[in-house]
């Protein structure tokens, strides 16, 4: 528990603060948008979160995008974990749910720390949220769906696909919130 303890004294209150509400805010607009998405996303044989996961992904990497330090990702996925657990909102799987919600923030994060990148720009941005949907498209697709492979490929591409409109969308809130000075520069 010591490693904890170091790892969170690396962020202020401030920090926490934002990863929390980026984590909330991530499980709201899967509330939200994850049926509506199932009606398109159900006579193409693809989970419905593949298709939805960058509009709720995006939240993971704002939280990156917010503080700029590496880790930011991995624990609002893992707060996101433990109330989906906790609740069962949000698509419980159980357990599994530690992996399906903070893979895709561990995968931000290593990304982040490969690309020496902060989400400083567009590029970054865009990659990271790619990278987060595609890691639980495919975590969640492999323990539960086991789609064939046809399914599988579309799946994967709708995941990129929208991860990369997540990856835009997240970067144009963090130049408007920069006018604000509430993103690290």
């Amino acid at each position: 528990m010591a490693w904890l303890k170091k790892t969170l004294l690396r962020f202020s209150i401030k920090d926490l603060l934002l990863i929390a509400a980026m984590a909330a805010l991530g499980l709201a607009v899967k509330a939200v948008i994850t049926p509506l998405i199932h009606i398109a996303s159900a006579p193409l044989f693809i989970p419905g979160g593949a298709l939805a996961g960058g509009l709720y992904m995006m939240w993971l990497v704002m939280a990156a995008g917010l503080t700029g330090k590496r880790g930011s990702a991995t624990l609002a996925g893992l707060v996101q974990a433990i109330i989906v657990i906790l609740t069962g909102i949000g698509g419980s799987h159980g357990l599994f749910s530690l992996v399906s919600y903070t893979l895709p923030g561990i995968a931000v994060d290593l990304w982040l720390l490969i690309s020496r990148h902060r989400i400083c720009c567009l590029p970054c941005s865009f990659v990271s949220c790619i990278l987060a949907n595609l890691f639980g498209a495919a975590s969640v697709n492999f323990v539960f769906f086991r789609l064939p492979a046809a399914p599988l490929l579309l799946s994967l591409f709708a995941a990129a696909f929208s991860g990369g409109v997540g990856g835009v969308l997240t970067w144009r809130l963090i130049l408007a919130l920069r006018k604000y000075d509430i993103v690290a520069k």
